[in-house]
C-alpha cells in the first residue's frame, strides 16, 4: 500500500480508501475510484451512490457485508474549479474528476494484489474505468454490460512496470453502469436493474 501511495504522488488526488470486505465474497465490485464522501469517511461506495448499490444489492438478497468493495484508483482524483456562492462570490472548489491512465497504473499492483488473494464467485464491474482496467481499452460498458464474461484480467508485468500483461488465470465477470450514472442519465435505471437481475440469476445457478 505504501509502495502505491508513493507512486501516485504528485498526482491532484487525496484520501486513500482501502478495499473491504470478506476473501471468499459472493461478489467483487471493481468500481472507478473515491468521491468527496468515500475519501473523508475511508470507506467504499457511501454517499447517494453507495444508497443506489445497496438497494441493486438488496434486490438479488445480498448486503454490503457479502461484497468485496474495491477500485482501479484508491485516492480521490480531484479538479479545482470555480464556483459561484449565493452572494456572487466566486470561490474554489474542489469537484471528482476521472482518474488518469499514469493514476490507474500507480494503484494497479494493489488491485491486482486482491484479484491474487481475494475468491469472488463473481467480479463485477461498475462503470468502464473499472472494467477497462481489467479488460483493456476496447470493453466499455453500452456493449457488455449484463454479459457473462470469462477471460483473462489485466494485470502488471512487474511491481515497477507501467506495462500490462494478461493474466494466467481466467476470472468470471458481468459488467454493469456505475450506481451513480443514474443521477445523469435515468434511462440507465433500466439497464442497471436488467443487469443486477442476471447477476442474482447467476449466483443462484452456482450456489444451487
Amino acid at each position: 500500500m505504501d509502495i502505491c501511495i508513493k507512486r501516485i504522488e504528485g498526482s491532484p488526488v487525496e484520501g486513500f480508501v482501502k478495499g473491504k470486505g470478506p476473501r471468499k465474497p459472493t461478489l467483487m465490485l471493481v468500481g472507478e475510484a473515491p468521491g468527496e464522501n468515500e475519501a473523508i469517511q475511508g470507506l467504499p461506495f457511501v454517499g447517494r451512490a453507495g444508497e443506489e448499490l445497496k438497494k441493486s444489492l438488496a434486490s438479488i438478497g445480498l448486503t454490503r457485508e457479502d461484497v468485496y468493495m474495491t477500485s482501479a484508483v484508491r485516492s480521490r482524483p480531484f479538479i479545482w474549479k470555480d464556483k459561484k456562492e449565493r452572494n456572487g462570490e466566486s470561490v474554489k472548489k474542489k469537484y471528482n474528476r476521472p482518474p488518469t491512465q499514469s493514476e490507474i497504473i500507480a494503484h494497479a499492483p494493489i488491485l491486482d494484489f486482491e484479484l491474487l488473494n481475494i475468491s469472488p464467485l463473481l467480479i463485477v464491474t461498475l462503470g468502464n474505468v473499472g472494467l477497462q482496467r481489467l479488460l483493456g481499452k476496447s470493453a466499455t460498458v453500452s456493449k457488455l454490460h449484463g454479459q457473462l464474461l470469462q477471460r483473462p484480467v489485466q494485470i502488471l508485468e512487474s511491481l515497477n512496470s507501467t506495462q500490462y500483461t494478461w493474466s494466467s488465470e481466467t476470472y468470471t465477470i458481468i459488467p454493469t453502469y456505475h450506481p451513480a450514472s443514474v443521477f445523469y442519465r435515468p434511462s440507465n435505471r433500466e439497464f442497471l436493474e436488467d443487469d443486477w437481475k442476471t447477476i442474482g440469476d447467476y449466483i443462484k445457478t452456482q450456489k444451487f
